[in-house]
């Protein structure tokens, strides 16, 4: 696989290339509003990142304890391959480590995770059966490489841990196992997805998203089930 470039702004997929920390920043902020104001990052919920450098490995990457929908671009942080922060104050993302395991493993150049009510209802309704099929639906086109709306979409579910190294692994060994998914839900917490760029992976998160509420709506999800 060939590693994409840096994140690309939100403003569209056919938008310039963010060179810079501070513009990945920005960038960040900005999928920061845009998904709280959709409900999908509530309190202070979620946590993005974006690749700004491959060799050295380098991440623009969302604080710990920061309201998503008021997000500023000087509180985003730089870290390096490690995890550590290496420009800006306060502490990294809790879930760095899944972060970095997605951008490694995956060629990712951003990586954005949601808290949404409908992700969490379903990643509790399907744990037992490892996952969710998605299947018949035209949003399911919205997914990179998928082409037709017979296409069958398994989100993976994997249980959550506090113990952050045991968490990184078991999506490690998801992501080795599914090359085609394009992303997973975390058992009672919520959705991670991806993209070669910034654009792309807000692209899955809507999509995503979108396919979960029908899904939960369609099936009763909370009520019946």
């Amino acid at each position: 696989m060939t590693a994409p470039g840096p994140v690309a702004a939100t403003r569209g997929t056919d938008s310039p290339q963010a060179a810079t920390f501070s513009e990945a920043a920005a960038c960040l902020a900005e999928v920061g509003r845009n998904l709280y104001g959709r409900g999908w990052l509530l309190g202070t919920s979620g946590n993005f990142s974006a690749v700004i450098s491959r060799e050295p490995l380098r991440l623009a990457i969302t604080p710990s304890g920061v309201d998503k929908g008021m997000l500023a671009a000087d509180q985003v942080l730089q870290i390096d391959g490690s995890g550590a922060v290496i420009q800006g104050s306060g502490r990294a993302s809790s879930e760095t480590a899944l972060h970095l395991v997605i951008v490694r493993l995956r060629g990712a150049a951003a990586v954005l995770h949601t808290h949404s009510i409908w992700g969490t209802m379903l990643s509790e309704a399907y744990a037992g059966e490892g996952g969710i099929t998605i299947e018949g639906y035209e949003m399911l086109k919205g997914l990179e490489r998928v082409r037709t709306h017979q296409h069958s979409e398994w989100i993976p579910i994997l249980e959550n841990s506090q113990d952050m190294a045991a968490l990184a692994l078991s999506a490690e060994a998801t992501l080795l196992r599914r090359v085609d998914i394009h992303g997973f839900l975390l058992r009672g917490h919520g959705l991670y997805t991806w993209g070669e760029d910034l654009a792309q992976a807000k692209r899955h998160v809507e999509i995503l998203e979108f396919l979960l509420e029908v899904t939960g709506r369609t099936e009763g999800v909370g009520k019946s089930r």
